[in-house]
């Protein structure tokens, strides 16, 4: 591959009457030079101090091209200057392709249809990550990523909430984890400096899911702790009003429900009451 490359560039550097020996010691030994080194050493054309320098110096002088050698036009170096700056459309999509972007747009993609097919109706969820799982998908295929990668991602989040829905003692969240962060540092399969993940956002985002694991696993040992209420002693100790009275029955509204409850004193409608004791569906209650 380095012979390869010595006789492309040796190609070059002749065909363009540059110093072949120069080029050939960039490529074997990464050789460099300032650029009035390369203006002496022939590695170079000219140094232009700006835009209408560079124009004003190569005013008449000769390209060697596929097609053959042309003169520049000497009138090249009136020629005006003009600038464009980047819409935003080409400013939205320098955005979503930068790899960071990218990585977090599909992590909210995913979680986003997970917990949308968890909660079926919430709506929000499934819009929001179908928005972005379509955005890190344009993206993803402008950049070069590993497949095998994007697998471990979407199985480690998939790992991830179904430690929610199925507790595993911790087995399926810390195995998500692990997919999740082995497949984030092969997401990007190239070694080109700046367009790989961050180091620090892989292990932010693991910190975060780690968290969440942690709060949930926190959550289901206080519950355990909890004093257990029988089912038909829910309601006793609370507070109920009358709703109506007749003859062979009184009815309270609880929460919402009508209850049928018995009481050794007279009710009014509308009176507060305390229920005492609960069978089946009849609740005792008693003033208060």
């Amino acid at each position: 591959m380095v012979n390869d490359s010595v006789a492309f560039i040796r190609g070059l550097a002749q065909r363009h009457g540059r110093n072949a020996d120069w080029a050939e010691k960039a490529v074997r030994e990464a050789a460099t030079l300032t650029a009035s080194e390369a203006l002496e050493m022939n590695v170079v054309d000219i140094v232009a101090k700006n835009d209408q320098d560079l124009l004003k110096q190569i005013a008449g002088r000769k390209v060697s091209l596929d097609s053959g050698e042309i003169t520049l036009s000497t009138e090249i170096a009136q020629l005006p200057i003009e600038n464009y700056e980047p819409d935003w459309r080409n400013e939205l999509l320098a955005l979503i392709t930068n790899p960071q972007v990218a990585y977090i747009l599909l992590l909210i993609g995913i979680y986003g249809l997970i917990f949308e097919g968890y909660s079926p109706g919430a709506f929000v969820p499934g819009i929001v990550g179908v928005i972005c799982l379509l955005l890190a998908f344009y993206a993803l295929q402008v950049l070069p990523i590993n497949y095998a990668g994007l697998a471990l991602i979407i199985v480690g989040a998939l790992l991830i909430v179904a430690e929610v829905f199925m507790p595993s003692f911790g087995a399926l969240g810390i195995g998500g984890i692990i997919a999740l962060v082995i497949g984030s540092v092969m997401l990007i399969d190239t070694d080109v400096p700046g367009m790989q993940v961050s180091r620090k956002l892989i292990g932010a985002i693991a910190g975060v899911s780690g968290l969440f694991l942690l709060t949930f696993f926190l959550a289901i040992g206080r519950s355990l702790r909890t004093p257990r209420v029988p089912a038909d002693q829910a309601l006793v100790g609370r507070s109920a009003v009358v709703s109506d009275v007749t003859e062979t029955e009184v009815l309270v509204h609880l929460d919402g429900e009508i209850w049928k409850a018995q009481c050794e004193t007279p009710l009014e409608p509308g009176q507060r009451v305390r229920v005492i004791a609960q069978h089946g569906l009849l609740l005792y209650v008693e003033p208060g």
